[in-house]
């Protein structure tokens, strides 16, 4: 037996004995570390590359007839059309006169609302719940809970009608996805008060860009950052990360401005500045000493 192949069981050995005389919340510890961090790099592994199938799935038949023209080949449009169609590549969508997606969330944005599911690993997966207001970008985060139904996810947007007041009559739409906690009984409850709720297409999470943009901030700035235990925990770090992000937090789409400011007006003759650490210091706030 070499030296090499000696020392190599020797290590084994040696991690073997550390194991054995580790707790057994040590190791389970370990494993929500571990947890934790490969769900981290799936989120962020690059996005595959498309290859010419994807590519030329943007050019109609016309264009392709075009280009294949420009390199000396004459080729019919439907002799394109019946080979894409023997490959499966469907025929680039074609534009329409109407309203796009893109104008409507715009000219309705003062008047739309977009909910979603946002999960969080720890030690059993936590859902939650949150619904955005797309004109000022606040948020309000409804609920957590493990196991989301129906029922449950009804109650928590009868809650934000609610809390909502009198404010509610200012919505007129609400942007959700086609998961199955969305039942007839939650677009029941939103049409009693007036809000039509507007399914997006399937597999198209950029149509619900607003709710999926806050999921990226939260996730970036919070929960990729630091190891979630339970659900109390995560109800503590997200009452703290809500006030911060509809309060203090400056927004590009709004002029670099909260959501719904609450910070003190700068006072210029102060030259002292303060910082408040918000979850213990993973996030900071700056103010003038008063």
């Amino acid at each position: 037996m070499s030296l090499r192949l000696l020392y190599l069981i020797f290590v084994r050995l040696c991690g073997w004995l550390v194991l054995l005389g580790r707790s057994s919340a040590s190791k389970d510890a370990e494993l929500l570390v571990l947890r934790h961090e490969a769900a981290v790099l799936r989120r962020t592994h690059p996005r595959p590359r498309l290859d010419w199938a994807d590519r030329a799935n943007g050019w109609g038949y016309k264009r392709i007839q075009g280009e294949l023209l420009k390199l000396g080949h004459g080729v019919g449009a439907s002799t394109i059309r019946r080979v894409l169609r023997a490959l499966r590549i469907p025929p680039a969508p074609q534009r329409r006169t109407g309203t796009t997606w893109r104008q409507f969330l715009h000219t309705q944005a003062s008047t739309m609302l977009a909910t979603d599911f946002f999960h969080v690993d720890c030690a059993v997966t936590l859902q939650r719940l949150f619904v955005m207001e797309i004109g000022s970008r606040f948020v309000h985060i409804l609920g957590i809970t493990a196991n989301p139904d129906g029922p449950w996810t009804a109650q928590q947007i009868r809650n934000l009608l609610m809390n909502l007041g009198d404010r509610a009559a200012d919505f007129r739409f609400l942007v959700r996805d086609r998961a199955g906690q969305f039942t007839a009984s939650f677009d029941a409850v939103l049409a009693g008060a007036g809000i039509e709720a507007v399914k997006i297409p399937p597999r198209s999470p950029r149509a619900n860009a607003y709710a999926e943009r806050f999921v990226l901030t939260a996730r970036t700035e919070v929960t990729d950052r630091m190891l979630i235990f339970g659900q109390r925990q995560l109800q503590l770090v997200l009452a703290q990360y809500e006030a911060h992000y509809n309060g203090r937090r400056p927004h590009r789409s709004r002029h670099l401005h909260p959501p719904r400011p609450d910070h003190p007006v700068a006072d210029l003759t102060q030259k002292q500045i303060k910082r408040r650490p918000v979850l213990g210091g993973l996030i900071n706030e700056y103010e003038r000493a008063a």
